[in-house]
């Protein structure tokens, strides 16, 4: 029995060393901290969900023991990507719809749908992303072939970014939309007393109410599909902007479950009874979800000439766009916000869109402040309202790839004096020091690269334009990373729990085959994930 004691005494100092103390040790790394200094590390530790220590390999080898250790092998990492503008959940309801994205013309754009038809036969047509900027012939198309092709069968099928819209006959019947019909905030298309099927901003809405609503399993399967995507370029957090009061369960039952991981800052749409939900259960937040914001659309889009204009678009002489409400409805809705201590974030593209809501903001903000209100896009400015974004605490929240995108053709709508105040992100920047970035998918790709690719480099995927398109509005490196991460967890209210990786904070981050920070600008778009986190759990793995 003596002769025991020293094997039993060895086995229980080999038990007392085998006392995990983290869960997950990532070492011989490029760490981006993107912290308040910028600074980098070579490793961190993460316990429960959460950075546990920062620092250097040899340090923190020695003070935790961890049941996980990844050797980076000096791979680049950086907090988890956040998206400020998303179409989270309509975008994976898009991956069912016919893709017109990229589409060349009108005939490609019907043999899609046609194409489609055959695998999907039953029930409403639907599909997005055509372009008539990207075409020969740069024009609105008419409904006639549609028809002929769907005389029975309702079709409608939205432009690249959601204020358009061309229906065939069978869905305008189902509507009840007849020729010479008008509607506030919106326009139905009629030429020589027909429809053409073009709907423009509300008149759209008209339509797709009548599409009836997705099932349960329909619903489920887009948001994974949608995460699923999203996982794989390195997103951990989206901001969906304009949803239902209903998709709140819904989303908290499956993160509950546990088969939606990502978390997700949910903006409700600018409806009453969205109103009647956000007062009587109040900012609704939990590690994953966070509920308290209210999303309202100014004007309708530059592309479609939706974009309220304060003159008259440089291609249509007679005509500067719209609003989608009265300014009175704004007012009112910023006042009713306000006073509960909600976010307000609003969709503003033109310069006379812009104009309206920084001063309604005003009227309400009275000056610097944190409640963090939101103008989504602040595409076109008048060079005088910038300095409004500042003086109120407004935030501009910007999609980079959407002046890569319109300057081929956002000239011929503005002019070339006006284009000079469209799309400036740096003048932005300087008006509250920091700059949440998005992309506004699926109107651009999901992609965060690409955001971060279009602000610092101000080019198309093929390298187009030289020099970039108004290089002087191009952000550096280290605010296109935060714009990605810190700053787009800020205009959140969650700077303190992500977007950098600090102790405390969740453990969301990425890791890419090259350092963004550090590649030649043509190759930042080829740079792919490898590996993404949430809550130091992979979710994604590029093997």
């Amino acid at each position: 029995m003596k002769k025991l004691w020293p094997v039993l005494l060895l086995f229980a100092i080999a038990c007392k060393q085998k006392e995990y103390n983290a869960d997950l040790l990532i070492k011989n790394a490029l760490v981006y901290t993107v912290d308040s200094n910028f600074t980098t590390a070579n490793a961190f530790v993460v316990k429960g969900g959460k950075i546990l220590a920062v620092g250097s390999a040899d340090t923190l080898e020695q003070k935790y023991l961890a049941r996980e250790v990844v050797d980076a092998k000096g791979a680049p990492i950086y907090p988890g990507f956040i998206d400020a503008h998303t179409h989270f959940y309509e975008y994976g309801l898009g991956l069912q719809d016919v893709d017109l994205t990229g589409t060349h013309s009108w005939a490609e754009v019907l043999d899609s749908v046609e194409a489609y038809s055959t695998r999907n036969t039953d029930g409403w047509i639907t599909g997005h992303g055509w372009d008539q900027n990207d075409w020969a012939k740069k024009q609105f198309p008419d409904k006639a072939r549609l028809d002929s092709l769907f005389p029975v069968r309702p079709v409608i099928l939205s432009r690249v970014d959601g204020h358009a819209a061309i229906a065939n006959q069978a869905a305008l019947n189902i509507a009840g939309v007849k020729p010479g019909q008008t509607i506030i905030g919106g326009e139905i298309e009629t030429i020589n007393g027909k429809l053409t099927g073009i709907l423009v901003d509300n008149a759209v809405g008209i339509v797709t109410r009548k599409i009836p609503e997705p099932t349960a399993q329909v619903t489920e399967d887009a948001l994974l599909a949608a995460q699923k995507n999203c996982f794989a370029v390195g997103l951990t957090t989206v901001d969906d902007c304009g949803l239902p009061y209903t998709m709140v369960n819904t989303i908290a039952q499956l993160q509950h479950k546990g088969a939606l991981k990502m978390r997700m800052y949910l903006m409700l749409a600018d409806r009453a009874e969205n109103y009647d939900y956000l007062f009587k259960h109040g900012i609704y937040k939990t590690p994953t979800l966070n509920v308290r914001a209210i999303k309202a659309y100014a004007d309708g889009a530059l592309g479609s000439r939706g974009a309220c204009l304060l003159q008259p678009y440089a291609d249509q002489k007679n005509w500067s766009g719209f609003l989608l409400s009265n300014p009175h409805h704004f007012e009112e809705i910023a006042s009713k916000l306000y006073a509960g201590g909600f976010q307000l974030a609003t969709h503003a593209i033109g310069d006379s869109a812009n104009r309206t809501m920084l001063k309604i903001y005003a009227s309400v903000l009275k000056g610097k402040n944190d409640r963090r209100w939101r103008i989504e896009h602040a595409q076109v400015l008048a060079p005088e309202d910038v300095k409004l974004f500042g003086e109120n605490s407004v935030i501009p929240s910007v999609q980079p790839t959407h002046a890569t995108s319109d300057m081929y053709w956002a000239g011929k709508r503005l002019g070339t004096d006006r284009l000079k105040s469209a799309y400036v992100y740096k003048q932005l920047l300087k008006q509250n020091g920091w700059l949440p970035l998005g992309t506004d998918f699926p109107v651009e790709n999901i992609n965060p690269l690409y955001t971060f690719y279009a602000a610092v480099e101000r080019k198309d995927l093929h390298g187009f334009p030289e020099g970039g398109f108004q290089p002087e509005n191009a952000l550096d490196r280290t605010e296109a990373l935060r714009g990605i991460t810190i700053w787009a967890a800020k205009a959140n209210f969650e700077e303190k729990e992500k977007g950098s990786i600090e102790p405390g904070k969740y453990a969301d981050f990425v890791m890419l085959n090259k350092d963004i920070m550090q590649a030649k600008g043509a190759e930042l778009p080829k740079i792919k994930v490898t590996n993404t986190y949430i809550n130091g759990i992979k979710v994604y793995d590029k093997k």
